[in-house]
């Protein structure tokens, strides 16, 4: 669906981000996709948190990854009373029952590099929930992105292209890049997505979106320009406002 909208972290704007609150809130909000970042803990549990680090978001301290699942699990979200920390497997089986796709953005870890295991596990917890049919994987590493989708069955993957990457590889260089890894796929912030980019996109063959569309004139270019889905840290608004300009 052109223009599909995408609650970013479980909609940031309106509720603590990634959290069981957050997607349950989205859950029953008529989006497209949720999308959700995970990290790999050092028993290899994929859970949902953005940072490598659990120092922003939670009470904790360090590295996810030096920690075992049962102790992400105890951490609280940072002003959000007894929120805490959900495993993929809590979100995934949220999202289960309904139709809504899943998007997981697999992150690095604390030093930057991708945690290794952390493809198949991901890929475990979609098939063990039902929903690796419903699920994209995305990631700003096109490999990783590439290893998950050569695995098969899922519903779509996207290599996250970052502005000053776009910029530097041009709008022929991205498209080359994720064709040679094989994506479906390429998205970028929606500050440098324009016109070029998505015919460049579209001539390859390839789907094309963009985040960060967080206010009205972003969502309202991310649907002038016609992107298969945009990211949106407020999915109440990015609704009105595709509603407001269908009936324009």
């Amino acid at each position: 669906m052109s223009g599909a909208i995408i609650s970013h972290r479980g909609g940031s704007f309106l509720w603590p981000e990634n959290t069981l609150l957050a997607f349950s809130n989205t859950y029953a909000m008529p989006v497209e996709q949720v999308e959700c970042d995970v990290h790999l803990t050092a028993d290899g549990e994929p859970v949902v948190i953005h940072d490598a680090l659990a120092d922003r978001t939670t009470d904790g301290r360090g590295p996810v990854a030096a920690m075992t699942a049962s102790e992400v699990a105890r951490l609280r979200i940072r002003g959000a009373g007894q929120l805490g920390v959900p495993s993929l497997a809590a979100v995934a089986a949220l999202f289960a029952r309904g139709r809504m796709l899943l998007r997981v953005e697999i992150k690095p870890d604390a030093t930057g590099r991708p945690y290794p295991e952390i493809v198949p596990r991901v890929l475990s917890v979609l098939v063990d929930a039902g929903m690796l049919g419903r699920s994209l994987i995305i990631a700003f590493d096109a490999p990783t992105v590439a290893a998950a989708w050569r695995a098969g069955g899922l519903a779509g993957a996207a290599w996250l292209v970052e502005p000053a990457t776009l910029r530097g590889l041009g709008v022929a260089g991205v498209a080359a890049v994720a064709l040679a890894h094989g994506l479906p796929a390429a998205e970028t912030g929606i500050a440098a997505a324009d016109a070029a980019y998505v015919a460049a996109m579209r001539a390859a063959g390839l789907g094309c979106g963009a985040w960060g569309a967080n206010h009205a004139e972003t969502i309202d270019r991310a649907l002038a320009l016609g992107l298969d889905a945009f990211a949106t840290d407020d999915p109440a608004l990015a609704l009105g406002r595709r509603a407001l300009i269908g009936q324009a």
